[in-house]
């Protein structure tokens, strides 16, 4: 069977070359998902099969005629549920969404349905997108392809596992606190932040100040994540703030010589972000890798300089997060009878925006590009930073989230995530690579992802570090969940 045991690159080549039809991948996808699905609850809201099988011989027929609509011709997609499908739901993970079908597509998913993929259904994600663990009171909680008693992680959960689970040959996400992040770290595969701007969120209700949240891709391989990020990427009118460069640009060889590159190791920036067990261990075990590349790696901080903590960064984080997800939360509270079917989190995230003031947004903007203005400085000395993909390993499935860590209270319900706020709030391409697995205690075989944040606007050339990396670790990451 060539399908699913290739990567998507490799399945749209297969495809093309008529070495495999685009019936016989539906009907391998479909059997995945009967295999597999019941147990992970990763996709969701799924169509007929009748119908698919249908779309999958008219892209045949296509095939035939000598007609190919792009590089996703005939491969199965599911589409993250926030995010609008034409005739599929976008519940949101919400009760209060109701069973209204989507007019149209929103523009990430008709950048890759005009590439040829198949929408088969949507993928799981928490309510709301809140949080990063993937459970909600529609459809219930996704469970970790590597340990179905943990968390999936989040907000893209649902995408992870099913490409985790061999379930899709590739996948979209979105990431606003590390959704593409913290799901690929802890199912061992790539998600990948693109820069602010590289995918245009459209449709949107405001394009001028929510510039934290970003759609982008994930896959197995650092190929299929490029090739989705090649259709997913380019300026759009609608996003005046979209990056201008054209898509195609990802799609070019990613094979390049790394040696000299300087990677700056952040870990636990000195002990101010607590850590579980295992985390900073299994990720320094992954950056000598680095070494037999010719890269040079050295312990940093973020040369935030005095005046700016580390914690100074969060409150500003804190201001930006609730002035943006506040107003998202806020149709959900019209109506006092409805309060009881929002998530206590989302009820919080809402509660305190109501308490910001416009004068508290800007002096949190202002810390915003201090903050930058240091990375820069520190992009200087590196051309790339590291650091865990996650501060604690994937947890039990029925916690809503870590409490403490090591003994630190959590203060939020995303404080154990402060981890990924760095790239968020700086704008910058980040991705999550497999970094390996814990080596002992109760959280023995669970997979950790590494970050990488390369330099403003730097997607490519971050593309071609991770490749390097992957090539270097074949072995590692070409491991799969029991069972797949």
């Amino acid at each position: 069977m060539v399908y699913p045991d290739i990567s998507a690159d490799e399945l749209s080549r297969a495809i093309h070359s008529k070495q495999v039809s685009c019936r016989e991948v539906m009907q391998t996808t479909l059997q995945q998902i009967e295999k597999h699905n019941p147990q992970s609850n990763a996709l969701v809201s799924l169509a007929d099969d009748a119908l698919l099988m249908r779309q999958a011989d008219e892209r045949d027929a296509q095939l035939a005629r000598g007609q190919s609509m792009g590089w996703m011709h005939g491969m199965p997609q599911a589409i993250k549920d926030l995010s609008n499908v034409a005739g599929f739901r976008t519940t949101l993970g919400s009760p209060l969404t109701g069973n209204v079908l989507a007019s149209e597509d929103g523009l990430m998913a008709s950048r890759m349905k005009a590439s040829g993929c198949i929408v088969i259904g949507k993928t799981n994600s928490p309510e709301l997108g809140l949080g990063s663990h993937t459970f909600n009171e529609v459809f219930g909680a996704t469970r970790n392809a590597w340990d179905a008693s943990k968390s999936a992680g989040g907000s893209s959960g649902g995408a992870a596992v099913a490409l985790a689970q061999r379930m899709l040959p590739v996948a979209d996400g979105s990431d606003f606190m590390g959704s593409l992040r913290n799901p690929a770290g802890w199912n061992h595969i790539f998600g990948l932040r693109p820069s602010q701007g590289r995918v245009p969120m459209v449709p949107a209700q405001d394009v001028w100040i929510s510039q934290l949240g970003t759609e982008g891709p994930m896959g197995r391989s650092v190929r299929d994540v490029a090739m989705l990020l090649s259709i997913q990427a380019g300026q759009h009118p609608a996003a005046p703030l979209s990056i201008a460069q054209d898509g195609k640009a990802f799609g070019a060889p990613l094979e390049s010589n790394v040696k000299g590159q300087r990677i700056g190791w952040l870990g636990d920036l000195n002990g101010y972000l607590p850590m579980e067990n295992g985390v900073i261990a299994t990720c320094q075990e992954a950056l000598k890798s680095f070494d037999s590349l010719g890269c040079h790696t050295e312990t940093t901080g973020l040369g935030l300089g005095q005046g700016m903590a580390p914690e100074k960064v969060w409150d500003a984080w804190l201001v930006w997060r609730q002035a943006l997800v506040g107003p998202r939360v806020a149709p959900f509270m019209l109506k006092a009878e409805n309060h009881h079917l929002i998530k206590p989190e989302a009820r919080w995230e809402y509660e305190q925006s109501l308490k910001l003031s416009g004068a508290q947004l800007m002096s949190a903007s202002a810390t915003r590009t201090q903050f930058y203005q240091k990375l820069l400085t520190l992009f200087e000395r590196f051309d790339v930073l590291a650091i865990p993909a996650a501060q604690v390993w994937p947890f039990e499935v029925s916690e809503r989230w870590p409490q403490q860590i090591n003994g630190h209270p959590m203060d939020t319900y995303h404080r154990w995530m402060e981890v990924v706020i760095y790239a968020t709030f700086a704008g910058l391409p980040c991705i999550s690579v497999p970094a390996g697995f814990c080596k002992d205690g109760a959280r023995k075989g669970l997979p950790m992802g590494l970050q990488l944040i390369g330099k403003p606007q730097g997607d490519f050339a971050l593309l071609q570090l991770a490749h390097a990396y992957e090539q270097a670790n074949l072995a590692m990451i070409r491991l799969r969940p029991p069972g797949v």
